[in-house]
C-alpha cells in the first residue's frame, strides 16, 4: 500500500512539498554539474535511439536486449554506440517525440539538436506545442524553435494534432521525479498526464538528474507511468510498471 494518504487535498500538498524540494536541489546544481549531467544523458539517449533503429521486427518494446543502457564511464564515440553494436543493415527510420528542456532541466537545452543529428535517415523528431488548455499539440522539429507559452520553446513547423505522439517509437518526457513504479511527478500543469494517456508506457522514457529516481512519489488516479528512466550515473533502466 502507498505511504501517502489517498485524499486529493493531502496528495496535492504532498506533491507540492516534493516539488519544492526537488526544484531547490536543481537550482543548487553548479553549471559544471548540469553540463556533465546533460552530456551523460544525451549519450545514453543517442545509444538508445541507435539500438531502437537496429530492431527490424514488430515489437512492443523499443530496446533489443532489455531496457538497460548505461554509458557511465564511456567517452567519445563509445558513449554513443548502440549496446548491441553497429547494425549489419541500414537503420530503420524512427519517429521520436521529445521536448526542449528549460535551463537546468535534465538533457540540456540543445537536446533536440543532438537527437535530430542522431536519428537515421527518413526519421522524424516531434516536439510539443503547449495549447491554451495545457494539452500538447505536436510538430516536427526541422532545426529551429520559437518562443511559446509560459516561456517554453516550440517548433515553427505545421501542427500535427494532439494524437500525433501516439505514432512515436520512443517518447522522451520531462519530469521532476519518477518513482520505482514508474509514476511521474511533473510541475503540476497536467500536460504530460494527458499526453501519456495516449501512449504505451513501454515506449516512454523520463530524463532525470541523479537523485530524482525515488522509491515513491505521491500520486493521484490521473498520474500515468513511464516505462523507463535515464539518469546520468545509472543510464537507462526500466521502472516496475511492467512487473
Amino acid at each position: 500500500m502507498p505511504d501517502f494518504p489517498v485524499d486529493a487535498e493531502t496528495i496535492a500538498r504532498a506533491k507540492g512539498d516534493v516539488r519544492r524540494r526537488l526544484l531547490a536541489a536543481r537550482r543548487a546544481l553548479t553549471e559544471a554539474e548540469r553540463a556533465g549531467s546533460a552530456t551523460a544523458i544525451q549519450a545514453c539517449v543517442v545509444a538508445t535511439i541507435r539500438a531502437a533503429a537496429a530492431i527490424t521486427d514488430d515489437t512492443s518494446s523499443p530496446w533489443p536486449t532489455g531496457p538497460r543502457v548505461s554509458t557511465a564511464g564511456q567517452t567519445g564515440t563509445d558513449a554513443h554506440r548502440a549496446p548491441i553494436g553497429d547494425p549489419p543493415h541500414r537503420p530503420r527510420p524512427l519517429v521520436v517525440a521529445a521536448y526542449v528542456p528549460m535551463p537546468g532541466e535534465p538533457g540540456g537545452t540543445d537536446l533536440p539538436h543532438v537527437l535530430r543529428a542522431a536519428l537515421p535517415a527518413g526519421s522524424r523528431l516531434l516536439l510539443p506545442v503547449l495549447l491554451p488548455d495545457n494539452d500538447l499539440d505536436w510538430a516536427e522539429y526541422t532545426g529551429t524553435v520559437r518562443p511559446g507559452r509560459l516561456g517554453l520553446r516550440e517548433p515553427d513547423s505545421p501542427r500535427l494534432g494532439v494524437d500525433a505522439v501516439a505514432a512515436a517509437d520512443l517518447v522522451l518526457v520531462p519530469a521532476l521525479a519518477i518513482d520505482n513504479r514508474g509514476i511521474r511527478l511533473g510541475r503540476g500543469g497536467g500536460s504530460y498526464d494527458r499526453a501519456l494517456a495516449r501512449l504505451d508506457p513501454a515506449r516512454t522514457i523520463a530524463l532525470l538528474h541523479d537523485g530524482e529516481l525515488l522509491p515513491e512519489v505521491p500520486a493521484a488516479a490521473h498520474d500515468r507511468p513511464v516505462g523507463a528512466v535515464v539518469t546520468p550515473s545509472g543510464g537507462l533502466r526500466p521502472t516496475e510498471w511492467t512487473k
